[in-house]
């Protein structure tokens, strides 16, 4: 088991940053892939950013940045430039198994998922 614990939403302005925090616990070692996911209302949940075993990454916004500290057992988003189109709730993914150097990019493909944070961007 995983356990997921997201951080760091909030209310911001268009033009201002956020970083988001998803805490990791349980079998981490197991986790090869780090993701994240948004989902707007009336909309379905879409992949963000991913962090595999080995530090590759990749993205669907250039203004976004994930990384991940080992040590902490933590992955964050970085989100800079917000947009309000990019107002949702964000989700922290996690996979075990699978094949450890590549990056995932479906939701279904994702094991173990937090609670999600909310995220507002105003105009």
């Amino acid at each position: 088991q995983v356990q997921l614990v997201e951080s760091g939403g909030g209310l911001v302005q268009a033009g201002g940053s956020l970083r988001l925090s998803c805490a990791a616990s349980g079998r981490t070692l197991y986790a090869y892939v780090m993701g994240w996911f948004r989902q707007a209302p009336g909309k379905e949940r879409e992949f963000v950013a991913a962090i595999n075993w080995s530090g590759a990454t990749d993205s669907v916004e250039g203004r976004f940045t994930i990384s991940r500290d080992n040590a902490k057992n933590t992955v964050y988003l970085q989100m800079n430039t917000l947009k309000p189109e990019d107002t949702a709730v964000y989700y922290c993914a996690a996979k075990t198994g699978g094949v450890r150097d590549l990056i995932y990019y479906t939701s279904n493909e994702y094991n173990y998922w937090g609670q999600g944070t909310q995220v507002t961007v105003s105009s």
